[in-house]
């Protein structure tokens, strides 16, 4: 492979203007596709074989024409202090709002609070319910104006007027810290480079390769029903791994040269080694996004595959784009150890007593662990244990209009809500009854609404509606808690368990579904799938990073670091989220249950991260052990030349996405910050002291492989020892030819 590489390299480097034309072009045109693209339509949500997926698929068949899947929205009126929504006035400005309302084109009812006993008991909270016929992303512009216009007459007229549900859902923000996390990546790279066109090309390179594929999803949104969330996610994940391929490649290259090699010879060699990490770290990040496709819940699948495409487009971007930009820097970008004159070229690099120079930070720490490896080791898996600790508390669930920030009217919506109805009616139960295999159907409904009235923890049943076959009823349970609440899981599971003892008497199948026990229904499936979806990545990244090292205990101890680094990181995300540790500095506004798709989707994005700060570091090693290096000293050699690289890939890294964090969506926001946490736990707590000292302890035992085993494996050659037979040094009048183009 690094051969295959190293010729690429040189290839791109010297055909620059082609490789650069042709990603021109292909941003080009996925931007075009992107601007052409119809709007995104409905991003479907569904779980197949769960109880409220099945029942949600019976409505539709049953309940024919009733757009089951269609937006709502529940305008929620406040009459001011000392009055009642039942005086007079109110109640014309109510029904006026409500005749205006169900005069929209896509309205297909509106519910009356006077007749459908939408009035709370005191009076004064009331609500009307608006079912629409599309779904939230596909309303029309006029449509939701004409509902924002219709609530502020009701507040011209003296009401208080909120609105939850989705029709009024709009695309989540990531907000200005997106551009604090860019900008501070660029300040990371000028350090670390000491040059502004080397620490540019980065930048640029993970720019367009972002570019090309946040505008590819765009295009095909409508056609895929790909939500927001997924572009936003491809972002997040392409510009922090683009970025540091780029870096790996450039910081490689201008090693090269500091050993005096021409760079068209540089630009090989560098994709021929740090090229080769690339390209297995990149494989790493693509098998644990596209795993995710195990969960079986097709909007996480289609988000890691949409993403995993964004990572390929960059591991091709830093193989050929990076070399054809090195191609056009010419002599802007200095050998390792020079700096720009702009940034203090022209000061004598540091020395020690002897004249030598100084060991830069990286071999001083990696000296220090190789001395006092117990010692290093121990406090970093106890520190990690610590952090560890709220992940014992962890609760699970999907968030809903109450983990909104409380300036936004959904929000507001939910806690009048709350406050006049009880805290279940945000998230009511909806029990379908299929009586069609039952003797006496309408019987049948009534035993069910009468059953489930005594189960504890439910505050109201509405009577059986049934379908005009008369065949399935559907019948309304408000909890007496909140939807994400651990009780009104268990109220959910009562009435399924409670079902199949009707079933045996009457025949009537009763499913419980609703958005409520949707949620219910997903979190348990993803915690179903995640020991299922560990297994596959951590083994096949496993078997993947074997023919990487040509090792069994460095890959093992890749694996076994990455889970003390992600539940190191699942302990802050319950702090934070859960918890309300440093919620305000997060701007948190509503702690509560964690997103359940929180800890598969930490497995699977942080494990394939990790792998790149593994893979780019521990193959200095080896490489350095290869070629004649006594284990502790190839520790040191690896840190040498990879821990500056490494340290500034994972500040890089931290800060695309803390700045995240910044996001209106609460899904967005607790993403970035765990992954962000994640990287830095996994950084700068595994990857620079614990496997050093790890590798320290084991000595020659950690490069060990058995003879059958390394017969059998392919030579990937990710060290590059191919290139000291096979690479040459460029001709020097052609390198400043070159270096002048």
């Amino acid at each position: 492979m690094a051969t295959f590489l190293y010729k690429l390299g040189r290839l791109a480097f010297r055909r620059r203007h082609f490789v650069a034309l042709i990603w021109v072009a292909l941003l080009t045109l996925a931007g075009v596709g992107a601007a052409s693209a119809p709007p995104a339509g409905n991003s479907s949500f569904s779980i197949p074989g769960t109880e409220a997926q099945k029942a949600f698929d019976l409505l539709e068949q049953r309940f024919p024409g009733q757009s089951a899947d269609g937006a709502t929205a529940r305008v929620v009126f406040k009459a001011p202090d000392g009055q009642k929504m039942t005086d007079a006035g109110h109640r014309a400005t109510v029904e006026k709002t409500v005749h205006e309302l169900a005069d929209g084109s896509e309205v297909t009812s509106v519910a009356d609070p006077y007749q459908g006993n939408a009035v709370s008991k005191d009076g004064t909270i009331a609500y009307a319910s608006v079912r629409y016929d599309v779904s939230g992303m596909e309303l029309e512009e006029s449509t939701k104006d004409a509902l924002e216009d219709a609530a502020q007459q009701a507040r011209d007229a003296g009401l208080t007027v909120e609105i939850g549900g989705d029709a009024l859902q709009a695309v989540p923000e990531t907000g200005s810290t997106e551009i604090i996390g860019i900008a501070v990546a660029a300040v990371v790279l000028v350090i670390t480079f000491g040059s502004l066109v080397a620490a540019g090309l980065p930048l640029l390179t993970a720019l367009i390769g972002v570019g090309i594929g946040v505008s590819t999803i765009t295009a095909l949104a409508n056609v895929l029903e790909l939500g927001s969330t997924t572009s936003i996610l491809a972002m997040m994940i392409g510009l922090a791994v683009g970025i540091d391929y780029a870096l790996f490649i450039v910081s490689r290259y201008r090693a090269e040269l500091a050993e005096g090699r021409g760079r068209e010879e540089a630009a090989g060699r560098a994709v021929g080694t740090a090229g080769s990490a690339v390209v297995f770290a990149g494989l790493t990040v693509v098998i644990a996004l596209v795993g995710l496709a195990v969960v079986n819940i097709p909007m996480l699948t289609k988000m890691g595959v949409a993403a995993a495409g964004t990572v390929a487009i960059a591991v091709l971007i830093a193989l050929t784009m990076v070399p054809a930009l090195l191609g056009y820097a010419g002599r802007k970008v200095k050998p390792a150890g020079e700096k720009s004159k702009l940034l203090g070229g022209a000061r004598a690099a540091a020395k020690n007593e002897a004249g030598a120079a100084r060991p830069n930070m990286g071999t001083r720490w990696a000296s220090f662990v190789v001395r006092r490896p117990v010692a290093v080791l121990l406090l970093g898996v106890l520190g990690l244990g610590a952090a560890a600790i709220p992940a014992t508390s962890l609760e699970l669930s999907l968030p809903d209009d109450g983990a909104q920030p409380t300036s936004t009217t959904q929000r507001r919506a939910y806690d009048l809500l709350s406050d006049g109805f009880g805290a279940g009616f945000n998230g009511p139960l909806m029990v379908v009854v299929d009586a069609k295999g039952a003797d006496a159907p309408k019987d049948a409904f009534t035993d069910v609404a009468d059953s489930i009235k005594g189960i504890e923890g439910v505050v109201a049943v509405t009577p059986p509606a049934p379908n005009k076959a008369g065949d399935t009823a559907t019948i309304t349970v408000i909890p007496d808690s909140k939807p994400s609440s651990v009780q009104t899981e268990d109220l959910v599971h009562a009435i399924r368990d409670t079902g199949g003892d009707i079933k045996a008497d009457t025949g009537a199948e009763t499913l419980v579904t609703g958005a409520t026990a949707m949620n219910i229904d997903v979190s348990q499936k993803l915690n179903d799938a995640l020991l299922p979806y560990l297994v596959l990545v951590v083994g096949l990244a496993f078997l993947l990073l074997i023919v990487v090292f040509r090792s069994i205990l460095v890959p093992l101890k890749a694996a076994l670091g990455f889970l003390l680094s992600v539940m190191a990181a699942l302990g802050a995300v319950v702090a934070v989220f859960q918890w309300g540790w440093l919620s305000g500095l997060m701007g948190v506004e509503e702690t509560g249950p964690v997103m359940s798709m929180m800890p598969i989707f930490m497995v699977g994005v942080v494990f394939g991260l990790a792998m790149d700060y593994e893979v780019f570091l521990v193959t200095r090693m080896r490489e350095a052990y290869v070629h004649g290096e006594n284990p502790n000293q190839a520790v040191v050699t690896g840190f040498r030349h990879g821990a500056r690289v490494v340290t500034a890939a994972a500040v890089i890294m931290m800060a695309v996405f803390a700045g995240f964090i910044g996001s209106s969506e609460s899904m967005v926001k607790m993403i970035g910050f765990g992954l962000a946490i994640a990287v830095f736990f996994d950084a700068f707590v595994v990857r620079m002291a614990i496997v050093p000292a790890v590798l320290a302890l084991l000595g020659r035992k950690a490069w060990w492989l058995p003879k059958w085993l390394d017969r059998a494996l392919p030579n990937v050659d990710v060290e590059g020892e191919g290139l000291r037979t096979a690479g040459k040094h460029t001709d020097p009048d052609e390198d400043r030819e070159l270096a002048r183009t």
